[in-house]
């Protein structure tokens, strides 16, 4: 039996249009975040891994398994945060507030978010996180990195893998970047910050 399954998408692959192509859905989807799934179950049984949830395997596992754990939860938290539904533009609330108070207001937010992308070298993710008493920061995190590593609250993240964007923007990352605010679903993120 496998421990773990491809997580369903909550929207049609052509429903983030233009931001992200229906192509890279399928394959960002269906065939990179379906290697890990099938992967991390391959590597699992016999392990001190394999009964543990895939929060605690991210945090103590190491090589091939830390891999493809850390993939998994990476894109599980990526897909979920997106709408190809009408949504609001700009987070609200205790986020909102946290957010201005932090960055100095929303755009200087977004701004920031994006060069930390844009400027993250080779592979890996940018991330918005909570810290244990609330406060917000951005990181930049190599490869299959989470923030829940580093005892974080991961709220936001944007995938500068090449896998993410290259079919639709090519090698024009900060373009990949500027285009998900358009489809980023703000209550799953201030969700995730009151949970």
């Amino acid at each position: 039996m496998k421990k773990f399954e491809l997580f369903e998408l909550p929207y049609a692959p052509d429903a983030l249009q233009p931001a992200i192509s229906a192509e890279t859905i399928g394959f960002h989807h269906g065939k990179h975040l379906a290697a890990y799934v099938n992967n991390l179950n391959a590597l699992l049984p016999g392990t001190e891994w394999e009964d543990m949830k895939l929060e605690d395997i991210v945090c103590k596992a190491t090589g091939g398994v830390l891999n493809n754990a850390g993939q998994i939860l990476n894109h599980n938290l990526y897909f979920e945060q997106f709408s190809g539904t009408p949504r609001k533009a700009e987070p609200t609330g205790a986020l909102a507030e946290a957010i201005v108070a932090q960055f100095g207001s929303i755009e200087a937010f977004k701004d920031e978010f994006q060069k930390k992308g844009a400027t993250l070298f080779g592979s890996g993710w940018v991330w918005l996180s909570a810290d244990a008493e609330g406060k917000l920061l951005i990181t930049q995190e190599p490869n299959a990195a989470n923030p829940v590593q580093k005892g974080l609250k991961p709220l936001l993240t944007f995938d500068v893998w090449e896998h993410a964007y290259y079919l639709d923007y090519q090698n024009r990352r900060p373009d990949h970047l500027a285009a998900l605010w358009q489809i980023v679903d703000w209550e799953v993120v201030e969700n995730r910050y009151l949970s």
